[in-house]
């Protein structure tokens, strides 16, 4: 199957926070969306990786992308290591995207700047055909996504461009609640956490509002490119005029 992008979320529920507008508009417009979960999320305070996989599952649902997988790594510890690299190239070349989406490159949980630069090493990589790979015994050609492009996370990083997500931004909110134990809810018992409270889900609309604003829509999400994006015309960026 050949995605158009592919969304890398180092946990569960990174993608549904920093991008999944972007993912509906895109879903929306025909294109091919696909997300990858580098760890289960195995460490966080509430719930449990059992609980992570059935929350995934619906969030993708929601979303209507075209597959999720979880690489397995290990949250917290895992490394910027072969191993982990080759995981993430047998994972670009088997769905082979024009996009990358991944992790912020620094953030207040250490995982995700961690994993934005693995993500990032590896799409450069799977472009090197003497690295050699395979999917289930078939050997992979080389692929290398045109762009990779950073979601803003916690931490506020001015972004390269923004992206309109005012028509999808309420399924966005109900993807990051498909986490049901990770977000506000106050029949769970467990420990509260900084991402439990109601305060928090507020301030993810208030991002994406404040991103929104800067460009004269409602609601928008940021992303950061390491690459300089050209354009073939300013008809891109120019509205017709009736």
């Amino acid at each position: 199957m050949k995605l158009n992008i592919l969304a890398f979320g180092v946990h569960p529920d990174d993608v549904e926070l920093g991008c999944a507008g972007s993912i509906l508009a895109s879903v929306a417009e025909g294109k091919k969306v696909g997300i990858i979960d580098l760890t289960r999320g195995e460490l966080g305070t509430r719930g449990n990786a059992e609980t992570r996989v059935i929350e995934s599952n619906n969030a993708a649902k929601l979303l209507g992308v075209s597959v999720r997988d979880n690489l397995g790594m290990a949250d917290g510890f895992f490394q910027d290591d072969e191993t982990n690299k080759r995981k993430i190239i047998e994972s670009i070349r088997k769905y082979r995207p024009e996009v990358i989406f991944c992790n912020a490159p620094d953030d207040r949980h250490p995982d995700h700047g961690r994993s934005a630069k693995l993500v990032a090493d590896a799409a450069f990589l799977a472009g090197l055909r003497k690295i050699k790979t395979d999917d289930n015994g078939k050997h992979q050609e080389a692929w290398r996504p045109s762009y990779v492009f950073h979601y803003i996370q916690d931490r506020f990083i001015q972004p390269s461009f923004v992206i309109d997500i005012s028509a999808h931004m309420n399924k966005k909110m109900e993807s990051v609640l498909c986490y049901g134990s990770q977000f506000f809810n106050p029949e769970n018992e467990e420990p509260q956490t900084y991402i439990s409270s109601p305060q928090f889900l507020e301030t993810v609309k208030a991002r994406a509002m404040m991103l929104g604003k800067r460009i004269g829509v409602e609601y928008a999400e940021g992303f950061i490119s390491e690459k300089l994006i050209g354009l073939n015309s300013f008809d891109a960026i120019i509205k017709n005029v009736t």
